[in-house]
């Protein structure tokens, strides 16, 4: 059975930083690409950042320069890095796994996601 679980959101401040992570499990997913998207309120699901087997990564221009994508193989883990905070980031972040080798911003690419977690940032 897949499972993808997130984990790390919470209240922050702006300016601040917040890692959240992402760990999956049910079959190896070294070879998998791996995404985050967000869901704010009011607002549809947008893509985050994705990064492939290799290690390529990809950001959508509203993060750039303040979140990091990264993952360990041997974990399945993903990782968000996401520094200097601004209250539109607040949302649910999902962590999605799509078993093409390549990297995909949009959702129905992505096999497998997860629950999701909420990042507030309070202004």
């Amino acid at each position: 059975q897949v499972q993808v679980v997130e984990s790390g959101g919470g209240l922050v401040q702006a300016g601040g930083s917040l890692r959240l992570s992402c760990a999956a499990s049910g079959r190896t997913f070294s070879t998998y690409s791996m995404g985050w998207f967000r869901q704010g309120p009011g607002k549809e699901r947008e893509f985050v950042a994705a990064i492939d087997w290799s290690g390529y990564t990809q950001y959508a221009d509203s993060v750039k320069g303040r979140f990091t994508i990264s993952r360990v193989h041997g974990k399945n883990s993903v990782y968000l890095q996401m520094n200097s905070l601004k209250p539109e980031d607040t949302a649910v972040y999902s962590c999605a796994a799509d078993s093409s080798f390549a990297v995909h911003t949009t959702a129905r690419h992505y096999d497998y996601w997860g629950q999701g977690t909420q990042v507030t940032v309070s202004s």
